[in-house]
């Protein structure tokens, strides 16, 4: 092996909770070194929520014209053409990993590509060279978790369904969590017969129950077929494609298996003992509330690879800036996630913000909740949206809101204001004091409350 290269800091990983952490780095002076694996640019640019966001928008334009066809507005109903929507997908996936590696050894960041290993303390090998450095920054993000599933190495990635030339016809999704709801969505809408295998009775289990139950009717009126109770034993491959078979003895045939049960942080491959690292298999790297190792205080770790927030790219993003400031200036600037929403792209969509009645009743509060059914409403009575409710948690002494958990048109935009709400404590009255544009689903935030 080569001589040792040192650097005063190394950045595993180049999404949002490493790339900036590295520029900022360098920008200060700093000798730095960013080790890549995979794609430049990290999960959300090239194989996550951009992507996807942008299949699931033309999968939301189908499911529209489709419900102003049931009304007798539309006649013709739209043809797609996955191939064309996929190339259109590579228009915005394609420039960011060659342009973001660029953007790194521009302003003179050492690239690495390859896996990486920690060899010993602050010490990594990086295809058969030894890197050492001062300060490491680990943000390599999760990997699909591994299944005990006989036959498991049949099942195909997120990353891999985004890529596919063509759109087969029958697809099997084991799991119920975000990427099997939002692909089958996808899938449904553009015209695969699509099956959900859930291992127990509760997919999706940090939203709300009523919201999700909403969401499994809206899934089911789009064609989706949704099991529950049933984990997936085994995948066998034949001339026609594959057999599923479920604990239950049930067997499905597909085209297609997708993997869509969640994803484990990405550290079992790192040799973290080396460095003492202390880490969960499920939940990622041990770090204090800086984001700093708390076994080891010269190592930083951010976004899904460590035990700290959602597993959220807007979170991710914030950790970064978190750690870039306290890497450089031994700071104490610490994340807060109190307002922080998650949302599934499916069609409707579904959002959630702040508490669910379960954490509000553990946490002892007084609080009402506030139900509609907003299918009724104008905003979903114009496009003929049958699937549509908001629940609204509010402290009864306050008038604060707690949480707010909506499925329906523009809920990823309508959570946005809840989520202010929470961050700065307003209440009721003053979520409704400001006159809004009318109409618009911001308006009808209003009588949400």
């Amino acid at each position: 092996m080569s001589d040792t290269k040192t650097y005063d800091l190394i950045v595993l990983g180049t999404g949002g909770a490493g790339y900036q952490v590295a520029t900022k780095a360098k920008e200060a002076g700093w000798s730095v070194a960013v080790v890549n694996e995979g794609p430049f640019g990290g999960t959300c640019a090239v194989r996550g929520c951009i992507p996807k966001k942008l299949l699931s928008g033309t999968a939301d334009f189908v499911d529209t014209s489709r419900r102003l066809g049931d009304i007798g507005i539309v006649s013709d109903q739209p043809v797609l053409d996955w191939q064309k929507l996929i190339e259109f997908k590579k228009t915005f996936t394609d420039p960011v990993s060659p342009g973001t590696q660029a953007s790194l050894e521009e302003v003179g960041i050492d690239v690495y590509e390859g896996s990486s290993r920690f060899s010993g303390n602050l010490q990594l090998e990086v295809n058969g060279l030894e890197l050492s450095a001062k300060k490491v920054h680990i943000a390599v993000g999760a990997n699909p978790t591994k299944l005990p599933i006989e036959g498991f190495e049949h099942l195909i990635t997120s990353d891999d369904f985004l890529d596919l030339p063509n759109l087969p016809k029958r697809i099997v999704f084991v799991g119920g969590g975000y990427i099997s709801f939002e692909f089958a969505h996808i899938a449904a809408r553009l015209g695969a017969d699509v099956t959900i295998l859930h291992s127990d009775d509760t997919p999706l289990p940090i939203f709300d129950k009523d919201i999700i139950n909403t969401l499994i009717d809206a899934s089911k009126d789009a064609g989706i077929k949704i099991e529950l109770n049933s984990p997936v034993q085994r995948v066998e491959k034949t001339e026609n494609g594959f057999v599923i078979v479920s604990a239950t003895e049930t067997h499905h045939e597909a085209d297609l298996v997708v993997h869509g049960a969640g994803r484990s942080p990405a550290v079992m491959d790192l040799n973290l003992e080396a460095t003492n690292v202390d880490y969960d298999a499920r939940r990622g790297i041990t770090v204090d509330q800086q984001l700093r190792s708390t076994s080891n205080p010269d190592i930083y770790a951010a976004g899904d690879v460590a035990n700290a927030g959602p597993p959220l790219s807007p979170v991710a993003g914030v950790q970064g800036g978190i750690v870039a400031k306290n890497v450089l200036g031994g700071g104490e600037a610490q994340p807060s996630y109190l307002s922080t929403p998650s949302v599934i792209f499916t069609t409707p969509t579904v959002a959630m913000v702040g508490l669910t009645q379960d954490q509000a009743n553990e946490s002892g509060l007084e609080f009402d909740v506030i139900e509609n059914d907003i299918s009724k409403w104008f905003d979903s009575k114009r496009v003929g949206l049958k699937f549509a409710r908001s629940k609204v948690l509010v402290e009864k002494q306050t008038q604060k809101i707690l949480g707010a958990h909506l499925i329906g048109n523009h809920a990823e935009d309508l959570i946005n204001i809840f989520s202010l709400a929470i961050e700065f404590g307003l209440t009721t009255a003053q979520l409704k004091q400001p006159i809004m544009a009318f109409p618009s689903a911001s308006d009808d935030l209003r009588s949400m409350i």
